[in-house]
């Protein structure tokens, strides 16, 4: 873990940007009652309005200001993409340090799981269990949990089959270490860097699903999250043929295109510094 901090300052020029993105992201979420002179619920100008002084982003159908529902719903889609990524990041993990360093029929058991749960199309049934479950941020985050923790195991998996062969970790079986020692002590550590990768990137697609999911009228209703305006957007009659889709319905299309490639841009560097056999060339290089 410490090589995988020490190298973050390798970071690309647009990784760099990526994380810019993502701390005004969050610094939006976290103060948004600060930058909001308006409430994201209530109406509080003329419907329609176009951006103005009073109303910098505009209003949509029934008067609400745009703006204060951009900054609220940033709150949405972040809790929703890192808690989505969490559960599933850290249920993944163990799901694959316990197959792969158990292995025999537990690991082949987990893997046919695995193999099973990925050949799923994963937006159908995603409709499908939201549409069981009822609407509910609770029960979006809950679905989209059920089908983000395999990507993890899988690699998770790998990496332990890899290092479980190690001499220090047969060394340490040999000298009486149990499972739970070694898993603790040398395989999570090593797999570490990995989960934050995974878990960074299955963020990005948790607010992607959930957007896709508010889009069809499958969230939560009273969210207010990027995917539910741009779902009220294009439900209005004939939006395409006004103007009122240049404020309404391009602003929250770019805050969540913006989020999604500050993750992947970040996302990207990281799997850089996570590879070993990226670090020895880095190393190598300074």
């Amino acid at each position: 873990m410490n090589r995988f901090t020490k190298n973050l300052h390798y970071f690309s020029p647009t990784g760099k940007a990526g994380l810019i993105i993502l701390s005004l992201f969050f610094l939006m979420a976290v103060f948004s009652a600060r930058l909001t002179t308006h409430p994201h619920d209530v109406s509080s100008g003329k419907a329609l309005m176009p951006p103005c002084f009073d109303h910098v982003l505009g209003t949509d159908d029934i008067g609400v200001d745009l703006w204060s529902q951009l900054v609220y719903g940033a709150r949405i889609s972040l809790l929703v993409g890192f808690l989505t990524a969490g559960i599933s990041g850290c249920f993944g993990a163990l799901v694959g340090m316990f197959a792969g360093y158990t292995g025999g029929w537990m690991d082949r058991f987990f893997m046919r799981i695995i193999d099973g749960m990925m050949v799923l199309p994963d937006l159908p049934v995603m409709i499908v269990l939201a549409a069981f479950f009822g609407p509910g941020l609770a029960q979006v985050i809950l679905v989209l949990s059920l089908f983000s923790w395999v990507f993890t195991a899988r690699i998770v998996r790998s990496r332990v089959l890899v290092i479980k062969q190690k001499e220090y970790v047969i060394y340490a079986r040999i000298s009486g270490a149990g499972p739970v020692y070694l898993m603790r002590k040398h395989l999570f550590p090593e797999v570490l860097p990995l989960v934050w990768v995974s878990m960074i990137r299955l963020a990005g697609k948790a607010i992607v699903a959930e957007a896709g999911l508010s889009f069809l009228g499958l969230g939560d209703p009273t969210s207010r999250s990027w995917g539910l305006i741009i779902y009220h957007a294009t439900r209005f009659p004939g939006i395409y043929y006004t103007r009122f889709w240049t404020w309404w319905l391009l602003y929250p299309f770019l805050a969540l295109s913006g989020m999604v490639l500050a993750l992947a841009f970040v996302c990207r560097d990281l799997e850089t510094l996570a590879d070993p056999r990226m670090n020895q060339k880095i190393s190598g290089g300074v």
